[in-house]
């Protein structure tokens, strides 16, 4: 007979449930303390000059710890994009509803709440650039999938032609630049930069969002959650950055 066999339960009872679940808090505790810290230093010091030894350090860890939750650093980095878009979701899912460009309004109007996530987006985007960066993969798919997003959100919304003869695919590429554009601009200047009024300015010029367009889910069929992982290209595996294009 096993310990586990003479202790009845085997470790199943309620005090074995409550130490699971608080071993299994503890460690979610701990997974966001090191991917919140991973975006401070990402956004300090840029992905290339954040060591996991320093990630460790911030969050009050050994780096043995560390690699406990996170085995590598490119593990690590997904894990923030990951997290980013998680928040992004459920921004988006409390406004799912109302028409597609004011959604991504909305998005703006958040993504102005939390400069050091649109810090770090706009950090690793900007790195992602070079070839052998790590995210670069993840992003060229995000922006595929963005641009593809945004055709959808201005043809619902605007009809097959926009102001000036631009087609929604036409247009897509430079309502996401838009969107990073600004953020970019917001996190040098934001005295200046007054980001949402700014994108909703853009919107005005576009010609769209003024009660032309439909809820999202009558759009896509879909739950809130899906509706905003098509239209905008959220998820682990391909999604928008700030707000729409970046975190």
């Amino acid at each position: 007979m096993t310990a586990r066999d003479q202790h009845g339960s085997g470790g199943g009872g309620p005090g074995a449930r409550r130490t699971g679940r608080g071993r299994e808090a503890q460690r979610a505790e701990r997974r966001a303390a090191i991917l919140e810290a991973a975006m401070e230093l990402i956004a300090e010091r840029g992905y290339r000059r954040t060591s996991l030894a320093a990630v460790a350090e911030r969050a009050g860890l050994t780096q043995q710890g560390l690699l406990h939750h996170f085995p590598t650093k490119e593990l690590l980095l997904v894990g923030v994009l990951e997290t980013r878009d998680r928040w992004d979701l459920a921004s988006a899912a409390a406004a799912a509803g109302t028409r597609h460009t004011d959604t991504l309004a909305q998005l703006v109007d958040y993504n102005a709440t939390r400069p050091g996530v649109v810090r770090t987006y706009t950090v690793l985007a900007a790195d992602s650039v070079t070839e052998d960066h790590p995210a670069r993969a993840f992003f060229e798919s995000r922006f595929r999938a963005v641009r593809a997003g945004m055709a959808e959100v201005l043809r619902a919304e605007c009809g097959d032609t926009l102001p000036g003869g631009l087609t929604p695919e036409r247009a897509a590429p430079l309502l996401a630049a838009v969107l990073d554009g600004l953020q970019l601009q917001w996190l040098l200047d934001p005295e200046e930069v007054e980001m949402p009024a700014a994108f909703r300015d853009f919107l005005a010029l576009l010609g769209c969002g003024e009660g032309r367009g439909e809820g999202l889910g009558e759009t896509l069929g879909e739950g809130p959650g899906e509706e905003l992982d098509e239209e905008l290209g959220e998820g682990p595996d391909g999604g928008t950055g700030a707000g729409p294009s970046a975190p």
